[in-house]
């Protein structure tokens, strides 16, 4: 016996469940508009404004929260609210260093500081950079080798490290390298720490996974450990590279030939608080340039992390 044909009792004899009309509409499903479509894109594009006036509102209120701290600073000083002497003031800071920059230093053309001071930083950045992942890969994957370091680390990690720059000036002289070790020393800890808690803080059902497909350690250590590290080694580079200037301007500043620690030094033996100020500005600025490009660098690599909750508020 064939089996029954269910139809739809509600639709009229000799037409379709699916054409009441018995006409066709011309439309297929595709030419459909989504209205819940139409709808998320809205939304995206709204919350997309929301940021752009957002970061507007900030980099606004940034420019001006600088403009009266300067125009309050200028009053102050030319009011004698201040001592002029010992606070300067904003136009004579940049009068400094439009002097400096069209007729150069008592130390040389003011381009040759900047750049002896940021080779030294970056020199002793990168090697601190480079011993710290290392070193904090190493110990976070060997628990040997944590246990028989680790307490010979704290113990250098609780010296300070600005008072060994004296030392490095006798060992390594008035070059370079002084500031270098200076540096180094500065920025190896935060990324060694950094990168040590980034190995101990891996899934452990990623390592688990590639060691069932066959891993080997090297190849759990490069192409799971330190990838998922990554995230906590570009956290501390961001405080790295302050800490390289800082560095390299203290190993200026008690003995060198160039660099910007020079020129706050002798600026300060003439009393010239303008000129210990436009040092400080030009290192500032350093430091923000340094800032962005490795701002920049992170968001280009990490563009497949998804954003923080509330940055688009």
């Amino acid at each position: 016996m064939p089996p029954e044909i269910v139809t739809n009792p509600a639709a009229p004899a000799g037409k379709t469940p699916g054409n009441t009309t018995g006409k066709t509409t011309g439309k297929s499903a595709g030419d459909v508009t989504d209205p819940g479509g139409e709808a998320g894109g809205e939304r995206t594009r709204a919350r997309a404004r929301a940021a752009r006036n957002r970061q507007f509102v900030v980099y606004g209120t940034r420019i001006l929260l600088l403009f009266a701290i300067i125009g309050i600073w200028e009053w102050m000083a030319r009011s004698a609210v201040i001592d002029p002497f010992n606070f300067s003031m904003p136009s004579k800071i940049w009068d400094q260093i439009v002097q400096w920059a069209v007729h150069g230093t008592p130390q040389g053309s003011l381009w040759e500081q900047i750049w002896y001071t940021l080779y030294e930083a970056l020199l002793g950045w990168v090697i601190g950079v480079t011993a710290g992942v290392v070193l904090g890969i190493a110990l976070g994957r060997v628990r040997f080798l944590a246990d028989v370091l680790g307490p010979y680390i704290k113990v250098l990690n609780a010296l300070p490290r600005i008072v060994l720059a004296p030392i490095f000036l006798i060992w390594f002289g008035l070059g370079p390298a002084s500031k270098v070790a200076s540096a180094v020393v500065l920025v190896f800890f935060p990324v060694f720490f950094n990168a040590f808690q980034g190995a101990r803080e891996v899934d452990r059902n990623l390592v688990a996974n590639a060691r069932i497909l066959g891993a080997t350690n090297r190849q759990v250590t490069l192409q799971v450990v330190i990838p998922s590290a990554t995230s906590w080694i570009f956290t501390s580079l961001h405080v790295s590279f302050g800490f390289a200037l800082i560095g390299a301007i203290v190993g200026e500043y008690i003995g060198a030939t160039k660099g910007i620690g020079l020129l706050v030094s002798a600026s300060q033996g003439t009393f010239n608080a303008a000129g210990v100020y436009a040092a400080m500005v030009i290192l500032a600025v350093v430091a923000l340039l340094a800032e962005a490009l490795l701002t920049f660098l992170e968001k280009r690599l990490f563009r497949w992390k998804p954003a923080e909750a509330g940055a688009d508020r």
